[in-house]
Parts: C-alpha cells; sequence; structure tokens
C-alpha cells in the first residue's frame, strides 16, 4: 500500500495544487539520498514500482488530490522499458491535468564507479562485462528520458547539503503565470558548466582577486572582494547589460509558458568573481521582483 501525506490547505481551506516530481537517473547519482530529501518535505514517494503499474498509480495521485498533495515517483531502468514507462506515466499524469517536474540525476563515470566500489552495491544492470560496461548501457537506456528532463543535475562534486539545496531551489515557490522563477549559480570554468543552465556569462574578463595575495582566501561573499570586484569599470557595465538582457527577455520568457530560468555565472575558480556577480544580479532580481529567485555558489565549499 503507497503510504499517504497530510492534505496540504491554505488558509482559505482550498487543497492546494498538487506537486508531482518524477526522479530518474543513473544508478549510483544519488536517487536514494534525494528520495530521503523528497520525504523530507512531505512528498509520498513511490519507488521502483513496475513499469506496468505507474499508469495506475497516476490514475491514483489523480484521483486523490489531498492525500497525494505532493508525490515523488523514482523511475529508472528497473522498471524494464524506461523510456516507455516514463512515457505512459507523464502521459497517464496529464491526461489528469497534472504536469510533473522531471529531474534526472547523473554524474561522471569514475565516480558511479567510485561508488559502486565503495557501497559494495550491485549495478542493477550488472554482468559479467563489468561496472563500467553496465553504465555505459545505463546511460543509452536512460537517454530518452535524460531528453526529456526539466531539470538535468550532475551529482559528481555536489555534497549532500548541497544536493539538498539545489533540490530545493527547484522545488521552491510555484510560478504563476506571470512569474518566474530564477536560479542563479555560480561556478568555475575548470570544473565543468552547469549542465540545467538555461544561460551561461563569463565573467573572465575581469580583473581576478586570486592573484592579490591578500583577497586569495576570501570568497566573493566577503565586502573587500566585493568591493575590488565592482570597483572595476567593467563590472558595472556587465552588470547594466545583464539588467538590459533581462529586462527585454524575462517578459518573452514568461509569454511562451516558461516558469523556471536558470542562469550560471561562471568564472575560472568560481570563488570570487562569479560569487560576486551573482549576488549582485540576484540583489536586482528581487528588486524587480518577476518571481521567487534563488542563489546557489557551487564552488564555495571548494574554498
Amino acid at each position: 500500500m503507497l503510504p499517504g501525506v497530510d492534505g496540504s490547505r491554505g488558509s482559505s481551506g482550498a487543497v492546494e495544487a498538487q506537486r508531482v516530481v518524477i526522479l530518474s537517473g543513473l544508478s549510483g547519482a544519488g536517487k536514494t539520498a534525494a528520495t530521503k530529501l523528497f520525504e523530507d518535505l512531505g512528498y509520498t514517494c513511490v519507488d521502483n514500482l513496475p513499469g506496468e503499474l505507474l499508469p495506475e498509480l497516476a490514475e491514483l495521485v489523480a484521483g486523490d488530490p489531498e492525500r497525494f498533495a505532493r508525490v515523488a515517483i523514482v523511475l529508472d531502468v528497473r522498471a524494464g522499458d524506461a523510456p516507455g514507462a516514463f512515457a505512459a506515466m507523464r502521459g497517464a499524469l496529464e491526461s489528469h491535468h497534472i504536469e510533473p517536474r522531471v529531474i534526472f540525476l547523473e554524474a561522471r563515470d569514475e565516480v558511479l564507479i567510485r561508488r559502486f566500489s565503495e557501497t559494495r552495491h550491485r549495478h542493477p544492470l550488472g554482468d559479467q562485462r563489468g561496472i563500467a560496461s553496465s553504465i555505459a548501457e545505463e546511460r543509452r537506456l536512460l537517454d530518452p528520458v535524460r531528453e526529456e528532463a526539466d531539470v538535468v543535475l550532475d551529482t559528481s562534486d555536489l555534497s549532500l547539503r548541497q544536493l539538498r539545496e539545489r533540490l530545493f531551489a527547484q522545488l521552491g515557490d510555484e510560478s504563476g503565470p506571470d512569474r518566474l522563477a530564477v536560479q542563479l549559480i555560480s561556478f568555475g570554468f575548470k570544473f565543468g558548466v552547469p549542465l540545467e543552465a538555461d544561460l551561461v556569462f563569463d565573467v573572465r574578463f575581469m580583473h581576478n582577486p586570486y592573484y592579490v595575495e591578500e583577497l586569495r582566501q576570501l570568497s566573493g561573499l566577503t565586502e573587500v572582494v566585493r568591493r575590488f570586484v565592482l570597483d572595476q569599470p567593467l563590472a558595472g557595465r556587465f552588470l547594466a547589460f545583464l539588467e538590459e538582457f533581462l529586462d527585454l527577455t524575462v517578459p518573452a520568457y514568461l509569454e511562451e509558458g516558461k516558469t523556471r530560468l536558470t542562469i550560471a555565472i561562471g568564472c575560472t575558480g568560481g570563488y570570487h568573481r562569479s560569487i560576486v556577480v551573482a549576488e549582485e544580479l540576484a540583489a536586482w532580481l528581487r528588486e524587480r521582483d518577476f518571481g521567487p529567485v534563488s542563489v546557489f555558489h557551487r564552488e564555495l565549499d571548494r574554498g
């Protein structure tokens, strides 16, 4: 039997809109940890249900929106025909006017191999070919699901806390028809570009505080580094450009029905310039009140 959750009601007593997440991804990429995080948020979590039963689950969820106000469904290669099961599940939900949010977790091959080695868990596709071949086959099988995902998260370098922050940012307040939820990510190019970014901006043209000895160990969240970056004439011009660009594009995104926008700001190490610019842009976005704004500094813990 599926576990139930308390009905989610607003102050007026009306049942809030259902939130349904389909969580997919590679084995070892963090789906178990993510499921526990969803449980902490009061989601009913369903994992490893046979693909043939997924349409029935959709009927159950749609038929009792108060009991199943928040649902997270884990769907991966264990379902058998994962793309077919995913299409059936999504189609069944959408036929009941429920638009699921699809989150796909992945990681680099060497990270997945290390995680399986450390936990000694068997890969669901494991055979005599070895773990690397199993991972390659799983990527191939799940590629159609990944292509349909709303969010793709690479968990290779994320701690549990960072994974929580990223998921919580994606599950923030639902945007209305005239609201756009914006997530800003500062990052270092030498560690890779965030896969989920809709827009990527490079601030490596600015003078780097890393080469100022007294600033090297300080992050972009400190006032002295902030002033070093913002006092550069190019910084002000670049921020003015970003503000003009977003003033132009955000209304267009809304007209096209987009409700979420992920903007990545990158510098070399992701510790100084990108953090400063992301924080400044977040402050401006909050003043413009396009919608809820969240900020994630991916490389902050590396410092």
